[in-house]
């Protein structure tokens, strides 16, 4: 019996890998199969509210294999699994990608202009407020072309922090 081809295959297992993470309290990111010589690679990426540590990892890791091997008629054939968490490069494309970034400094890129540079703040379904230069200003994400978090080796001025932590709101006439 041989296994679906790998997009085909990635749209059947990823119910069954969507509902194995989230029943461990986890969102799948990202779910994909690629060939590996007579083996396939199933890559499963997962984050939480919280972030994901190494422990976190481990029991995504053990909740999809179980759910796997339950439905090992779907792979028909060996696999390796491999569970991890996203990267810290990873765009951020989702409202709860923002909602989990809160008070993290954010590299923004929006159609026709130069990439710049906010904290994020309050995030909702459509937009987030992000603290750019001192100033307080709301964003839809519709507007936003590609955004990361970057890496910072110290902590946040207060004076950032404390300010997000008000709701003193410059609405950003579009």
């Amino acid at each position: 019996m041989s296994s679906p081809p790998r997009g085909e295959l990635a749209a059947q297992l990823a119910p069954v890998v969507r509902e194995a993470v989230e029943a461990i309290g986890f969102d799948l990111e990202l779910l994909d199969v690629n060939q590996a010589g007579r083996r396939r690679l199933v890559k499963v990426v997962v984050d939480g509210d919280d972030g994901i540590g190494l422990d976190e990892v481990a029991q995504a890791s053990r909740a999809v294999s179980a759910a796997l091997d339950a439905n090992e008629h779907l792979i028909a054939g060996p696999y390796t699994l491999e569970v991890t968490s996203p990267g810290a490069d990873r765009p951020l494309t989702r409202p709860r990608h923002w909602k989990r970034n809160r008070l993290r400094l954010v590299k923004v890129k929006q159609p026709e202009q130069v990439e710049w540079f906010g904290r994020v703040g309050d995030a909702d379904d459509t937009g987030v407020v992000l603290l750019v230069k001192g100033e307080l200003r709301r964003v839809e994400y519709r507007t936003i072309e590609r955004a990361v978090v970057e890496v910072e080796f110290k902590q946040p001025p207060v004076e950032e922090l404390a300010l997000l932590e008000g709701k003193h709101l410059k609405e950003e006439s579009e």
